[in-house]
């Protein structure tokens, strides 16, 4: 069985968020186009968010330039407007989500763990936590013991992915690789990506199929 994994498309990695990605407004709104054509071929569709609490390092210090290659600007803070997933995509198809990075630099899907990200919890904690304005509810987004994305596919017999989402060059390349890494027949759609840098996006695309992602193309437009 089949699942699609869509990966961080989230506001901050969209035009006009803190690491915008051109074209990620127009990714959003394909993978929802695709999803209204084809989500009953996967026997789950998942979403991976970063959600970063206190994530160290990753940020880069206040007042320092980010390098772009181990620091980054503050993104996707927990419980913040950039951290939504982007309204083009139909959260409507997703059947789980898996929140990465909460106190960690994390770029692949497969370091995510299950979590509830837009539900607050009877008895959730109020106020902030952490460093960046994180909401102390949306740091409990994840229980203690929520399984990861691996350990969830496998529960439901899944034994081939597809990945969409962004950005080609980091966390979808970061993803894609785990997922081959992990046992996983693995493709991906080139049309349902989107990068920071388009040579590098170009040999993360050349780097996957190396190491025996398939590479297609679904040739649709969003609406």
């Amino acid at each position: 069985m089949r699942a699609l994994v869509i990966v961080d498309v989230q506001n901050d990695f969209c035009e006009g968020g803190s690491l915008g990605v051109d074209g990620g407004a127009q990714v959003a709104g394909r993978i929802t186009a695709f999803l209204d054509e084809h989500a009953q071929d996967y026997a789950a569709v998942v979403a991976t968010r970063d959600w970063h609490v206190d994530p160290g390092p990753h940020f880069a210090d206040e007042g320092t330039e980010p390098d772009y290659t181990e620091t980054w600007p503050v993104h996707c803070v927990a419980g913040t407007g950039g951290a939504e997933l982007h309204p083009e995509l139909d959260t409507e198809f997703i059947d789980a989500q898996f929140l990465k990075g909460r106190f960690d630099a994390s770029y692949s899907g497969f370091d995510g763990q299950l979590g509830v990200p837009d539900m607050v919890r009877s008895g959730a904690p109020e106020g902030t936590s952490g460093p960046f304005g994180a909401t102390a509810a949306a740091a409990t987004a994840v229980e203690e013991d929520a399984p990861g994305l691996d350990d969830w596919l496998r529960a439901e017999g899944i034994n081939s992915v597809t990945v969409v989402g962004i950005a080609t060059d980091h966390c979808v390349r970061a993803t894609v690789l785990d997922a081959i890494d992990a046992g996983y027949d693995t493709s991906v759609f080139t049309d349902l990506v989107t990068g920071v840098d388009p040579e590098r996006s170009e040999e993360a695309l050349e780097l996957m199929e190396e190491n025996g992602a398939v590479l297609q193309t679904w040739g649709g437009t969003a609406d």
